[in-house]
């Protein structure tokens, strides 16, 4: 990914003629900044178009069926194919598709891929869009949040955002069982990207999807209260817990429904989460949000909403927590340690923790910033635990909306000024 991203961005960059002879087309004024926003995803779209060769999702009626079919890379996962249904559903919004990812369970996966398109086109969130994935092995492939998986999510949102028939606000990623774990990790670990989440009989342990990273993103989480399982109504009721502390920390933030429905076992009622899920649209610029960086299947993400992570102190988490009033940024950092409390004897699960933080001493960072969170002509003063760093100049470069379009893929986050914190 790392390899695609320099290629794309080099393209972008020639595309636009920001190369070392021509400096002067760098420096932007504000009244030039839709222009250059639209030239740079323009560039975007094309030099994508160009370089990823995966076959795009079809948008025809999700009755058809329509199937594609993905290679994941060998090295990640060995004889992967990802075949993914897709298609729509009404007409489309003025704005563009919401779209619906589904992840299906864990029986054989051929009968719970096409019961998935099934539920999918009984499902009432009409107009959208959907993709359905079927998972590509079983046995220990079996899993939504694998690295090879995670290669397939991180192409499949630049197809989705760089398609001009996509709602970039309204992206949502849901599942049943299997596809409910999965999906409860997605939400943590993609949460700026999507405007909610909605798990069903699953119930992850907190440290494999932290509900910190919820802060701005819609989660919807139905468990039957009954499905003892692997500890799922126990683990459902923990999420629901920690996620109304934390809501009632930050009113109007971590907008969640966690329910146990009473009676039911593992099989529950599917059909109430994509009419929730459709009231909800992304705010992909906030001016708080909180970012727990955990790790997937060992690998880590970089960047957060409006922040990149260059350099921590150590490989150990790192909870973010940036709050922004008026041109004055607020910056707590600090390293997260999980003491387990509670764990079951038999499968080892993690039913209930502590975590300690220690505020990092050592780290660098760049905040990216846009009209929509600051103002532009005056400088911005950042804070990181509490020390001030320095008031720093905003100077407006089309080689920054390149590097954020770069990081995130984002129409919705395409930043013209960056400001780089060590300390």
């Amino acid at each position: 990914m790392r390899s695609f991203h320099r290629c794309t961005l080099a393209a972008c960059a020639l595309l636009l003629g920001l190369t070392s002879s021509a400096k002067d087309k760098d420096l932007l004024k504000t009244r030039q900044l839709q222009k250059a926003r639209t030239e740079v995803w323009d560039a975007w779209c094309q030099t994508l178009t160009q370089q990823d060769t995966l076959p795009r999702m079809s948008l025809a009626s999700l009755e058809t069926g329509a199937v594609c079919q993905w290679t994941l890379p060998a090295a990640l996962e060995p004889h992967a194919i990802m075949n993914f249904r897709s298609g729509t559903k009404g007409a489309k919004p003025e704005a563009g598709w919401p779209v619906y990812l589904y992840l299906h369970g864990s029986g054989p996966r051929e009968s719970e891929w096409s019961t998935g398109w099934q539920l999918a086109k009984a499902f009432d969130d009409a107009p959208s869009f959907y993709v359905i994935p079927q998972i590509p092995n079983e046995a220990q492939f079996y899993r939504w949040w694998q690295q090879s998986k995670q290669w397939a999510w991180q192409h499949l949102l630049y197809q989705l955002l760089a398609t001009s028939d996509v709602d970039p606000a309204r992206l949502y990623i849901f599942g049943i069982s299997e596809g409910g774990y999965g999906s409860q990790r997605l939400a943590s670990y993609y949460a700026d990207y999507l405007a909610g989440a909605a798990p069903m009989a699953g119930g992850e342990p907190l440290r494999n999807a932290p509900a910190e990273n919820l802060c701005q993103t819609a989660f919807s989480l139905v468990t039957g209260d009954k499905d003892t399982g692997f500890y799922r109504n126990l683990l459902t009721q923990r999420t629901a817990e920690r996620l109304d502390s934390l809501a009632a920390g930050t009113p109007g933030e971590y907008t969640h429904r966690v329910m146990l429905e009473p009676g039911k076992g593992h099989h529950i009622t599917y059909s109430v989460s994509t009419p929730w899920l459709k009231e909800h649209n992304r705010k992909a610029q906030p001016r708080h949000f909180r970012w727990e960086n955990f790790e997937m299947d060992g690998v880590k993400r970089n960047a957060f909403y409006n922040l990149e992570v260059l350099r921590e102190e150590t490989n150990d988490r790192y909870d973010y927590e940036m709050t922004l009033e008026g041109n004055t940024l607020h910056l707590e950092v600090n390293r997260v340690e999980y003491l387990i409390t509670e764990r079951d004897p038999h499968w080892g699960i993690e039913l209930n923790h502590t975590r300690r933080y220690h505020p990092a001493r050592h780290g660098k960072v760049r905040i990216y910033v846009s009209e929509e969170l600051v103002r532009l002509d005056q400088p911005l003063s950042v804070h990181v635990n509490g020390k001030l760093m320095g008031h720093f100049p905003i100077q407006l470069r089309r080689s920054i909306l390149c590097q954020s379009c770069q990081l995130f893929g984002d129409p919705l986050r395409l930043f013209p000024a960056a400001i780089e914190v060590e300390w």
